[in-house]
């Protein structure tokens, strides 16, 4: 059975940094598209980042272009999301979740796992 584990998160300054891992068990990250969607208090969920499987084509949400980087480590079976410059918007669970397609947006019903997430707070 694919699973999927974060971590990473915590508690974080704004301006600060912040790495995330989503390490699979089961399933091949290399040959799967990968991205890190987000759920804040009080919204729904939001897209951040995906990487799509084999070309490793990155995508980014607007709101992150720029401050985050999305990566995947084929050995160790991990993708990563690199969070820089953080602002108290950021503020979120933040889960990956693998997908049948490479998009730039999260539809659970194409959703094939996700994690259990990770809590990012960015506070002063």
């Amino acid at each position: 059975e694919a699973q999927l584990m974060e971590s990473g998160g915590g508690l974080v300054k704004p301006g600060g940094s912040l790495r995330l891992s989503c390490t699979a068990s089961g399933i091949p990250l290399s040959a799967a598209n990968m991205m890190w969607v987000r759920l804040a208090p009080g919204k729904g969920f939001e897209w951040v980042s995906s990487i799509c499987a084999n070309s490793g084509r990155d995508q980014y949400a607007e709101v992150v272009r720029g401050r985050f980087t999305i990566s995947r480590d084929n050995v160790a079976n991990t993708i990563f999301l690199q969070m820089n410059d953080l602002k108290s918007e950021d503020t979120a669970m933040y889960y990956c979740v693998r997908s049948k397609y490479c998009t730039t947006y999260y539809n659970p019903a194409e959703q094939l796992n996700r994690g259990q997430g990770t809590r990012v707070t960015v506070s002063s």
